[in-house]
């Protein structure tokens, strides 16, 4: 469905653009749903997704501050990626890998809280709005971001504790939230490449550099999220909540308050994360008969 959803938006940028209006009600709906599959009670959060979360925050900062001297376009495209939230969709991966699909499940939350705070202060930093003074732009962006990932875990917890029978017929939807994040893929890709075609020439080989530095953080985060998780038993949910990101909300962000340009970065990291999560499902079908050795 990823390589479908992909083309689809490359053939038919220009129909694709003219929607991009509807991809933060997507974005909401894709969260709402998602969200109305947990439990208030089921929620634990723990001390590695701390760790977790101060790579996603200080990283993303740390790589647009080492980069931007180099190229401001590459240093925002790469830092987004560092900096955006855990996909929806990475409990279905991790579970798929034999990991706690429950304290995935609990750093996304997080992590698309800590975006919800921290991004429009980052992005009002590096001052794309620049008719706007930095408490201005922060306070444009925090009111267009701060509702988009928190209000659908309020509006679901909420149902939990005043109609449980409504969230019950709301969970038997899930399967809808696939179909909504393949449309909202298709709808920013077609943005991206909308405003790759309107680029001269010589912007291709920033382009290209953006493309290979998120692949190799795309790596990194992989790795490094391992490496934490490891130390707590849960090799592969560190590994997922760090490297898997949500980059339909990561791409619209960069639309949005970055340059436009700079959403080729989180664009390229959807292939490189889905080359490796294969990997890794191949990985874990080869080693189906060997004894579980505690990588939750």
């Amino acid at each position: 469905m990823l390589p479908i959803a992909m083309c689809i938006g490359i053939i038919f940028y220009r129909f694709f653009t003219e929607l991009s209006f509807i991809t933060p009600y997507l974005i909401f709906a894709m969260l709402f749903i998602t969200y109305c599959k947990l439990s208030i009670k089921e929620l634990r959060f723990e001390k590695f997704h701390f760790f977790l979360l101060a790579i996603q925050l200080f990283g993303s900062i740390a790589v647009y501050l080492t980069l931007r001297g180099f190229n401001p376009l590459v240093a925002q495209g790469s830092m987004i990626c560092v900096l955006a939230p855990t996909a929806t969709s990475a409990a279905v991966i991790t579970g798929m890998l034999g990991g706690s699909v429950a304290s995935l499940t609990a750093y996304s939350i997080l992590s698309n809280l800590c975006v919800a705070i921290f991004a429009p202060i980052i992005f009002s930093f590096i001052g794309e709005h620049s008719n706007f003074t930095f408490f201005e732009s922060f306070l444009y962006i925090l009111k267009e971001v701060f509702p988009l990932l928190i209000l659908p875990l309020v509006f679901a917890f909420t149902l939990e504790k005043l109609a449980p029978k409504v969230k019950l017929k709301i969970q038997a939807l899930h399967g809808w939230s696939f179909y909504l994040w393949a449309l909202a893929l298709t709808i920013v890709v077609g943005k991206t490449v909308s405003f790759i075609m309107k680029q001269p020439a010589d912007n291709y080989a920033v382009e290209i550099i953006m493309a290979a530095s998120t692949f190799f953080i795309c790596i990194g985060q992989f790795l490094a999220g391992r490496k934490i998780g490891k130390r707590y038993d849960k090799t592969v949910t560190g590994g997922q909540g760090l490297g898997q990101k949500n980059t339909v909300l990561t791409i619209w962000m960069a639309l949005s308050y970055l340059d436009p340009i700079s959403s080729i970065g989180p664009g390229a990291y959807v292939l490189w994360q889905n080359i490796v999560n294969s990997y890794q499902l191949w990985r874990k079908q080869r080693s189906q008969a060997q004894p579980d050795d505690g990588r939750s």
